[in-house]
């Protein structure tokens, strides 16, 4: 794990920080390739310079975010306002978090990518690179 994520997950509560691990932990599996930084203050991966995965702390609990989850197709993830493409998923307990899912969305994160990278130079226009 990236020392810095580490580090951002020891600033949360014991039972956020057991989510954290375990979303970072999982995440590191999923996508060996990709880069991890504190990005906006937060935990994100990267494949290619392009935002992928990351986390949270919101009110609604620990927010696991996939940059390109709306097109994943995937009852278990909520979509987000719809100017972007992104989804989420929401704890509160580790018990809740399903491997075999967050995996399954990894897969489909590293094959289904928008370009977010390049979204500034487009003035906000997503364009589809997988």
């Amino acid at each position: 794990m990236n020392p810095e994520t580490q580090s951002w997950n020891k600033t949360q509560s014991e039972e956020d920080q057991t989510i954290c691990n375990l979303l970072a932990e999982e995440i590191d599996r999923g996508l060996p390739e990709a880069e991890n930084k504190i990005w906006h203050k937060h935990p994100v991966w990267f494949l290619d310079g392009n935002p992928i995965v990351g986390y949270s702390k919101q009110k609604k609990g620990i927010r696991l975010m996939l940059w390109s989850g709306m097109s994943f197709e995937e009852d278990q993830l909520e979509q987000g306002t719809g100017k972007f493409k992104d989804a989420s998923v929401f704890y509160n307990d580790v018990g809740e978090i399903n491997t075999s899912d967050l995996q399954r969305w990894l897969g489909k994160a590293r094959e289904i990518q928008w370009d977010y990278k390049n979204v500034a130079k487009r003035k906000g226009r997503l364009i589809r690179l997988k």
